[in-house]
């Protein structure tokens, strides 16, 4: 009885069909994989590239303030170098990559 009943119960079951294509299994994994790149990836790159013309576009006379919070004026731009004028005769060497911004704009390097 046990055994009518079980086949009874698989006979009333869908039929097996031919099977999913794999494409159609890779298309969760695929849209994921887009939605990751032009929210995070995309606006990253667009950010760095901002700031990499920036730092390329950097002259004398410049009024600028780095990611350590110091504002001062570029007086001299060297290869990948700057060097800035804080104070009356106080002059400081420092990256080109430590400059975030203008002074009294917002930082480029957090803009969206």
């Amino acid at each position: 009885m046990r055994d009518g009943m079980h086949n009874l119960v698989l006979a009333m079951g869908t039929p097996p069909g031919p099977g999913v294509n794999p494409f159609v299994q890779l298309i969760p994994i695929a849209l994921v994989v887009a939605i990751f790149y032009f929210i995070i990836i995309l606006p990253t790159k667009r950010r760095q590239k901002k700031l990499q013309e920036f730092h390329e576009a950097l002259k004398v006379g410049d009024r600028i303030v780095t990611n350590g919070g110091i504002y001062g004026a570029v007086t001299k731009v060297n290869g990948n170098t700057v060097q800035l004028q804080i104070a009356e005769k106080v002059r400081i060497e420092l990256a080109k990559n430590a400059i975030v911004g203008y002074q009294g704009q917002e930082s480029l390097a957090d803009s969206n």
